[in-house]
């Protein structure tokens, strides 16, 4: 009998189909198991795809109602999680350690037997979000329908951030899935060229118009430099003159040092949010500049007040005045003093505008990329009150802002929906136990009572 031999060309076109071989025999023996998987392992699969079903659970979703909820999802590119697990599963601090083990910033959703709760990360969905969603769906029929009104209403609604760019394959872990043991096999035989193509395809959509946002808040901001660079110069100071003194001389160097911060700075920006860092430079530049004014001329040091709302280039405010935007409702505003005449007077303010698709417009209703330019002059602490009612106060505070440009209201150092952030998220997005015997605790994320009936 005639050995066969094996070229080797042959051998390696038949490598990826022993490969893939072998992943089948392994996950076929693994869907034996019928205990509840562990939930770094319930972790494990979140990371790799949108929805996971025990083992144990496989009769509440089948395979290709999960593989089909799982392309919703990413076809979305949004972050959201659905996990299905058995009745009697673990629950103690549940939520807590789910968020921990995956380290994804996301809104999740879990089945477990019969009961159905959520949450999510503030940046992603506010917690008012999550309840709404959950109560709307808790009278669903069956798992399928429940999962799918669950994940249809969120991703209709303000789900913010992005799918992580760790999804490949299927995502609906657990079980005999067919739909996943092929996708392992056409990702082996093919390199997984196309589907990493597939997932990170929506990622580099999202960081184009960032770029484009980034591009539009340069004008104004480089504008902003140059104003205060043509102040420094209109000062006319000079460490040597006549009359100055130390103070003089240390208001004038901290003058100068934040215009030469907020040059580097923003130089080396590259994400809208990081804007916010200059203009906090400029404001406090000008500052400085007021109060060497201040003390060559020998009047009293001014109080350390924000910038003109109106315009940050008018320099520090001197009052609070009334004013009322269009459309909006009467709110106190920090002014200059030009300003402050011009209201008194009955006029409008010299505000400043910025050039939009539909002409120059208002700053405050021109679009999210000033959000980050507000919050470095303004701070986030005073930002809401001045901003309610224009377009951009409810643009910040909406979570798809708080994933784009950051945490909204002038604090842009949150994580975007989708980042990796391990376990540093905060732990009241996911709190909640499972006292009395339900899933949640009947409590709205901390035991408030909301989600009665609910886990």
């Amino acid at each position: 009998m005639k050995a066969v031999v094996v070229r080797p060309f042959v051998r390696l076109l038949l490598v990826p189909f022993v490969v893939t071989l072998a992943v089948l025999a392994l996950l076929t023996a693994a869907s034996g198991a019928h205990a509840a998987t562990g939930l770094s392992k319930v972790a494990e699969a979140l990371r790799a795809g949108p929805v996971y079903v025990d083992p144990a659970a496989s009769g509440l979703l089948s395979a290709s109602d999960a593989d089909a909820l799982a392309a919703k999802i990413k076809d979305a590119d949004k972050p959201v999680f659905v996990a299905v697990l058995p009745a009697g599963y673990p629950t103690q601090n549940f939520w807590t350690n789910l968020r921990t083990e995956t380290g994804v910033t996301g809104l999740y959703a879990v089945r477990l037997g019969d009961r159905f709760d959520a949450r999510a990360d503030s940046s992603v969905l506010s917690r008012a979000g999550v309840r709404n969603l959950v109560t709307a769906v808790r009278s669903a029929g069956d798992t399928k329908a429940q999962l799918n009104d669950f994940v249809d209403a969120a991703l209709r609604g303000d789900v913010g951030g992005s799918a992580p760019a760790t999804w490949s394959g299927s995502g609906a872990g657990g079980g005999v899935n067919t739909g996943a043991l092929i996708t392992v096999g056409a990702v082996l035989a093919a390199g997984g060229a196309g589907a990493y193509a597939l997932v990170r395809r929506n990622r580099a959509r999202r960081e184009d118009e960032r770029r484009a946002a980034l591009a539009q808040l340069t004008v104004v901001v480089d504008e902003d430099i140059t104003a205060f660079g043509e102040e420094l110069d209109r000062l006319d100071f000079h460490p040597a003159e006549a009359g100055a003194d130390d103070a003089m001389r240390a208001d004038y160097e901290r003058a100068l040092d934040a215009y030469e911060q907020a040059k580097s700075l923003m130089a080396a920006t590259r994400r809208p949010e990081e804007v916010r860092a200059v203009t906090q430079a400029l404001e406090d530049g000008r500052f400085s500049l007021a109060q060497l004014a201040a003390r060559r001329e020998g009047r009293p040091l001014p109080e350390r007040r924000g910038p003109c709302f109106f315009d940050p280039r008018h320099g520090p405010s001197v009052a609070d005045a009334t004013w009322t935007p269009a459309g909006g409702a009467p709110r106190e505003v920090p002014v200059c003093a030009a300003d402050r005449a011009r209201l008194a007077d009955g006029l409008d303010p010299a505000f400043r505008e910025v050039e939009t698709v539909s002409g120059p417009r208002p700053y405050w209703d021109a679009g999210p990329a000033y959000g980050p330019w507000a919050g470095g002059y303004f701070g986030g602490g005073i930002l809401p009150g001045l901003l309610v009612g224009t377009m951009l106060g409810s643009m910040m505070a909406t979570p798809s802002y708080a994933a784009d440009y950051g945490a909204g209201y002038g604090d842009f150092a949150g994580y975007d929906g989708g980042d990796m952030s391990g376990a540093d998220f905060d732990p009241g997005d996911f709190g909640g136990g499972f006292g009395g015997g339900d899933f949640g605790g009947g409590g709205d994320f901390g035991g408030g009572g909301d989600f009665v009936g609910g886990f």
